[in-house]
């Protein structure tokens, strides 16, 4: 299973972060939601600043490029092995700086990635 860290993660449930956290839930995949503000996805908890966690396969962006920018640091510093860029938050400047690093950069929709099985 590919622990994921679900950046941009809400509690509001017509968001796709929130389908996201589920959708990974659902398959198995051990999940850490991030999000500018705290609360709750199912049993899931979001997170607020900068957690550190080990062991990161995948950060899968919920956040528009000029947002990005502020997590640039975390995102490297978290080391995982993919970021996917959800429709929306495709971001030129730090696909370089992740593959500078040797990390993947994936632009693609997570939730159709889990439904077709190539997540």
């Amino acid at each position: 299973m590919k622990k994921t860290v679900v950046l941009g993660a809400s509690d509001n449930p017509s968001r796709y972060s929130f389908l996201a956290v589920e959708r990974l839930r659902e398959k198995g995949h051990p999940v850490v939601a991030v999000g500018k503000r705290e609360g709750k996805i199912n049993d899931t908890l979001i997170l607020t600043g900068e957690p550190l966690v080990n062991d990161v396969d995948t950060v899968t962006l919920y956040l528009n490029p000029v947002l990005q920018v502020a997590a640039y640091d975390y995102i490297l510093g978290l080391k995982p092995r993919r970021v996917i860029f959800n429709p929306g938050t495709e971001n030129d400047e730090l696909e370089e700086m992740l593959r500078s690093k040797g990390i993947e950069p994936v632009e693609a929709c997570t939730l159709v990635m889990l439904a077709a099985g190539m997540y």
